[in-house]
């Protein structure tokens, strides 16, 4: 683990002597990289995330020798103080920069809306960042979605967790609490478009102006986010010129694809990461 200015963040390197030109792990798949720019995969975590679920989706490309890069926004950023994420947004940039990744290809990994909204802060701040960032791809897994009040509902429970009465109570204070914000801000962006601060993943990133590929990996049995909104969000990104790819499951809980289907689940996501690295350099 490692710190910036409050910002923390778990970063793994390869082995100095890891060998690219073979087989390793146990997925039969191996990566031509520029040994000299190993690729990085920045994972975005979903609000509540604990490092240690993270970290689990990192040793997929920790095994074949690339830089992993995990950080999950605080929930209080998420849920209450989200103007701090543009500021989240920047010192990410800026740590890129300062690790000396701004020439190494770069892949976003994002986890539900939280890790979406994540990346939606961190994609401004590349527009305003004065050195271009190689990014070469985005995989979106059980997200975006549209903003419901039940979806609010389900993940303020899960984050609580403990008694259920306890947990009941609170999730219902905290939702109709955030929900009046949600209405601030709708009025708000109504009355006046540019004035108040953007913090709807859906609708903000369906108009991004970076065309890099993207992956969507989600599933009809998700409780949170409906197959319904990531697929209208995919096809609105295609209409656009966007390389779009999906990977439907029909059973997998929310951000419980990789658990429940693991052999798919890789294989998607390294032929997703190999179709973006073509041409790196």
């Amino acid at each position: 683990m490692a710190d910036l200015d409050n910002l923390e963040y778990y970063i793994k390197f390869p082995n100095p002597n890891f060998n690219y030109n073979q087989n390793n792990g146990e997925h039969d798949f191996v990566f031509v990289v520029n040994e000299e720019k190993i690729p990085v995969i920045l994972l975005f975590g979903w609000a509540g995330c604990q490092d240690k679920y993270l970290a689990k989706y990192s040793q997929i490309y920790e095994e074949k020798g690339l830089i992993t890069l995990r950080y999950t926004a605080p929930v209080k950023c998420l849920f209450l103080k989200r103007y701090q994420m543009i500021t989240i947004g920047e010192k990410l940039v800026k740590l890129l920069i300062d690790l000396n990744f701004d020439s190494h290809p770069i892949i976003i990994h994002c986890f539900s809306n939280g890790g979406a909204f994540l990346y939606q802060n961190f994609s401004l701040a590349l527009e305003k960042c004065p050195k271009p960032i190689p990014i070469k791809g985005v995989i979106f897994d059980s997200a975006p979605g549209k903003r419901r009040i039940l979806s609010l509902f389900r993940a303020i429970s899960a984050i609580l967790g403990g008694n259920v009465f306890c947990n009941f109570s609170m999730s219902l204070l905290m939702t109709m609490f955030l929900s009046m914000i949600w209405l601030y801000e709708v009025l708000s962006n109504a009355i006046c478009p540019k004035s108040t601060f953007q913090s709807n993943p859906l609708e903000n990133l369906k108009n991004e102006r970076n065309k890099w590929p993207q992956h969507f990996i989600y599933s009809k049995n998700d409780d949170l986010i409906p197959h319904t909104d990531i697929e209208y969000f995919a096809e609105y990104r295609k209409k656009l010129g966007v390389d779009v790819t999906m990977l439907c499951y029909e059973t997998s809980l929310h951000v419980k694809h990789l658990a429940e289907n693991r052999e798919s689940y890789v294989k998607s996501v390294y032929s997703f990461i190999n179709k973006c690295l073509n041409g790196s350099t």
